[in-house]
């Protein structure tokens, strides 16, 4: 075997120890010096050059791509997330023909949908289902995310709290709890301002907690504006200190007169 590749793969190694361990911060060393190793193989995107080795070392290097992207949801670090899985995706695209499948492909697919999701990034959401296959789109990986966004849309969210259980792998729980957030925080706000105040236990309801002890964690944690007492969480403080935006009418009216002129003159 190549030198080279011999090296990373005994690094490689190393760090599906350490993550075995839960080492993450071993892992973390270990990644970024197979990223710079991984730099010398010239059969790596994006110069894809066809060396005796080359398929090998492909395979190499989406395997740790695929535990890069793993290892930043273990950490939580959704920038890291984006990096690995944007230097992970040429291996299924653009090398995907000279590859077998991966195992990990559709699981790794599924958390990005994921992840646009959680950062309501929906325009990317739709734009990479649209690059997907038929067969990719009935694996459960990507047909739990789809499902998610459509419960998001339609504002299911009982649907979309209660998905969370049916997580077709452990990896997803992480986002899959930054959405449950996502979820509340837009319930909250709505009910901040349709109501002057609700009892506990119709606020428990609405924000979808299964004890009272929740919903006061995420008040206190989350809304410390909001006033609980007499059995009832108060939304007045939270009213009276939101900005007051007024709406620049006179300048609104002199715009459109201007625009209505214009128009004439092109006429």
């Amino acid at each position: 075997m190549d030198p080279q590749l011999t090296e990373v793969s005994q690094m490689f190694e190393r760090f599906k120890a350490a993550f075995i361990r839960k080492d993450f911060d071993s892992c973390a060393n270990l990644l970024s010096q197979l990223k710079v190793l991984l730099t010398k193989f010239r059969s790596l995107p994006p110069l894809f050059e066809n060396t005796p080795n080359a398929v090998n070392e492909l395979l190499l290097a989406r395997e740790i791509y695929e535990h890069a992207v793993v290892l930043s949801v273990k950490i939580e670090d959704q920038d890291a997330f984006e990096r690995d899985f944007f230097q992970l995706k040429p291996y299924y695209t653009d090398a995907g023909s000279r590859l077998p499948p991966s195992q990990q492909e559709y699981l790794i697919l599924g958390l990005n949908l994921l992840r646009l999701l959680v950062q309501n990034r929906i325009a990317e959401f739709h734009t990479e289902l649209e690059l997907l296959s038929a067969t990719a789109l009935e694996n459960p990986c990507i047909k739990h995310a789809v499902e998610l966004e459509q419960s998001f849309m339609e504002g299911a969210y009982n649907r979309v709290l209660s998905a969370r259980q049916n997580a077709p792998h452990e990896t997803y729980v992480y986002f899959m709890d930054l959405l449950a957030k996502t979820v509340r925080d837009e319930i909250a706000g709505c009910s901040e301002k349709a109501y002057d105040y609700l009892s506990i236990n119709d606020a428990r309801q609405m924000l979808l907690f299964s004890s009272d002890q929740e919903l006061l964690e995420y008040i206190k944690e989350e809304h410390p504006d909001w006033e609980v007492k007499n059995g009832s969480v108060f939304f007045q403080k939270a009213k009276d200190s939101a900005p007051c935006k007024e709406i620049p009418s006179l300048q609104l009216i002199n715009q459109t007169l201007s625009y209505a002129r214009e128009l004439e003159r092109i006429v």
